[in-house]
């Protein structure tokens, strides 16, 4: 008689800290993390002193924090865990903290989720599925793979005025999510101010963030970095960032002319801004003449939108998933669309330069 097989265990409930000076928004946050299958909250700390203590005290998996704290801000306090015990952190921002939640990033934060109305935010439940999405976001990212910008040095010194800039013939399209504003910055800076083409970046962000997004990029890059306004046209090296919450695409009016277009309809995949609607208008205009890159996210956005591209005669891009913080969509991309080149992070910029140059 065989022995009976006993059932397979389940995986252990990834751990959370909660860290936040309101009361009210430790208890609130801690319950909706509580909500979210597979974690758990194993502790809650009301200052950064705390949560230093309680990082090292708990290791926990996942961290979800406040950005503006009296004290030790959260910037600070994210600033010494990705350096001293790395591990995915949350950051949760009030409005009007555009900024600071981009700085998060880039310090290495793997998510953000918006308080929708402020610091202590009495709604705060609005966003529980954001929150889980983000939860989910952490738990398969790997912050080792984070090539954090801190240094103050890597903004560029003031460049002279462009030349007038000439209607774009030939497009970049890129896609990120988790883990893109910080891929986005070591991207787009290594990029040359004579590019020769239109860069469109479809990012996922929430409304109001991308503006900031666009500044913080513009303040490192050659290259002129502007959040997309509807109807704009679309010129050779400029760079044109979704705005968040809405779509992008590019269009060629009745006069032959290539315009930005925005819209607010159905998320794609989950998801507004859609890679693969930016991508297969990006095709239709531009033809054998668009290069899509697919960078680090979670889901599969952008892999519809690069074989839209490779079948109208484009090339693609995506990034390595050793680099990326998550492989989710440079993995659903090259299994769906296969790419011309995988590169790492640091190789990608100049893999943009030399595709462009086998374009049509």
């Amino acid at each position: 008689m065989s022995a009976l097989r006993s059932p397979k265990a389940a995986p252990a409930p990834r751990t959370v800290l909660v860290v936040d000076d309101s009361a009210f928004m430790r208890r609130v946050v801690a319950e909706m993390v509580g909500e979210c299958e597979g974690f758990r909250v194993v502790g809650t700390a009301r200052d950064g002193e705390e949560a230093l203590r309680l990082v090292h005290a708990l290791r926990p998996d996942v961290v979800t924090l406040d950005v503006a704290m009296p004290g030790l801000d959260g910037l600070q306090v994210l600033g010494y865990v990705m350096s001293e015990t790395p591990r995915p952190v949350v950051v949760l921002s009030g409005l009007g903290e555009d900024g600071l939640a981009l700085r998060a990033l880039e310090l290495g934060a793997v998510d953000f989720v918006p308080k929708p109305s402020g610091p202590i935010s009495l709604d705060v439940v609005a966003v529980r599925d954001r929150l889980h999405d983000a939860l989910r976001a952490a738990a398969v990212a790997d912050v080792s793979r984070l090539d954090v910008v801190a240094r103050a040095a890597q903004e560029r010194a003031p460049s002279p005025a462009p030349a007038a800039a000439a209607p774009a013939e030939r497009a970049v399209v890129v896609a990120a999510s988790t883990g893109g504003p910080n891929a986005l910055t070591q991207l787009l800076p290594r990029l040359p101010r004579t590019l020769g083409a239109a860069v469109l970046v479809a990012q996922h962000m929430p409304a109001g963030f991308t503006e900031s997004l666009a500044r913080r990029l513009a303040a490192r890059s050659a290259l002129p970095v502007l959040e997309a306004e509807h109807d704009a046209p679309v010129l050779a090296e400029h760079v044109y960032v979704a705005p968040g919450g809405r779509h992008l695409r590019v269009l060629r009016d009745a006069a032959g002319v290539v315009r930005l277009s925005l819209d607010d309809g159905p998320a794609v995949w989950g998801v507004r801004p859609s890679a693969d609607l930016l991508f297969a208008s990006a095709a239709s205009t531009f033809g054998g003449a668009t290069l899509g890159v697919v960078l680090t996210g979670m889901g599969r956005d952008g892999a519809d939108g690069l074989l839209a591209v490779r079948r109208a005669g484009g090339r693609a891009i995506v990034q390595a998933r050793e680099t990326a913080v998550v492989p989710g969509m440079p993995d659903s991309a090259l299994a769906r669309a296969g790419a011309d080149v995988v590169a790492p992070l640091d190789a990608l910029a100049a893999a943009v330069v030399a595709q462009l140059g086998e374009l049509a």
